[in-house]
């Protein structure tokens, strides 16, 4: 089974951006220490919006995957995140093999 790719873009409401980056920080310092079966997880800044932010993964297999989305460090991570955020758009992929 091939790696599945994560691309989540985030967008924050301007008045929570100080509040809200921080945790995003701490779930990918919490994502590489605490989650098997990842193979990449890194936060990037959108160059062109200082408020949009996106995440590119990569996990072994969606179980692992589906291991990190009931963990702790990511469950209170997305209630912390709610109403906070103008979009979330996740886009779950797999490489072609061609």
């Amino acid at each position: 089974m091939s790696n599945i790719i994560i691309v989540a873009n985030i967008k924050i409401k301007e008045k929570f951006r100080d509040e809200i980056y921080p945790l995003l920080v701490e779930l990918h310092r919490q994502t590489h220490k605490n989650d098997e079966g990842c193979i990449q997880y890194d936060l990037h800044k959108n160059l062109e919006d200082n408020n949009s932010f996106t995440f590119i993964e990569t996990w072994k297999n969606t179980e692992v995957l589906d291991k990190h989305m009931e963990k702790e460090h990511f469950l209170s991570f997305v209630k912390s995140i709610e109403n906070k955020l103008v979009s979330l758009e996740i886009n779950k992929l797999q490489k072609e093999e061609i």
